[in-house]
């Protein structure tokens, strides 16, 4: 079962794929180079050697992105099982890493109601770091045509408490827009 991007469990679920997909591209590479010295009486000078030296270059980048992958930790069950709780028909997001040149922040939760997005993070990051990822999440979102109030929690309470407020003011007929802010989110995410 394919797991999306923004949906419980991507995590664990694109560590396992991430990785079968780099043994299997370097598995590929090296029988090619196996199969030309087996070919031409153990010679590398020949077109399977070029094959195989070029296809290392995706299997190196699929290395690449194993290795984010590797490096982040799932949200943990009973926060998901928490913040599911309150969520009710919220648009939700969990998992998401969000990467920029300067600052990188693993949010375990995101909710999108309207023109407000809201997240969660355990992580205990600095002030600076909070609104500077505020800051990007907006600009990003403002650059595909739509303007919101971008709030990122620490404190879970706080943050269930905000998803309750927005359970109330919900708006049935702004699902589209929501799901397009949320494609946004996704994209700029790992």
């Amino acid at each position: 079962m394919k797991i999306n991007k923004g949906q419980y469990g991507y995590i664990r679920h694109e560590k396992m794929m991430r990785t079968i997909r780099t043994i299997a591209a370097f598995a590929i590479d090296f029988g090619i180079f196996a199969f030309g010295l087996y070919m031409n009486d153990g010679s590398r000078r020949n077109i399977y050697s070029i094959i195989a030296a070029v296809g290392c270059i995706p299997a190196a980048m699929s290395l690449v992105g194993m290795i984010m992958m590797l490096m982040q930790k799932p949200m943990k069950a009973d926060l998901h099982d928490r913040i599911h709780a309150h969520a009710g028909s919220l648009l939700m997001l969990y998992e998401l890493f969000l990467t920029t040149h300067d600052q990188n922040l693993f949010l375990d939760a995101a909710a999108v109601c309207g023109e407000y997005v809201i997240a969660y993070t355990h992580v205990s990051a600095a002030p600076g770091v909070i609104q500077f990822m505020e800051g990007h999440i907006r600009k990003s979102i403002l650059q595909s045509g739509y303007k919101v109030t971008v709030k990122i929690f620490t404190n879970e309470k706080n943050f269930l408490d905000r998803i309750d407020q927005l359970q109330e003011k919900q708006d049935a007929s702004l699902a589209d827009h929501d799901e397009e802010v949320a494609a946004v989110i996704r994209q700029i995410a790992l």
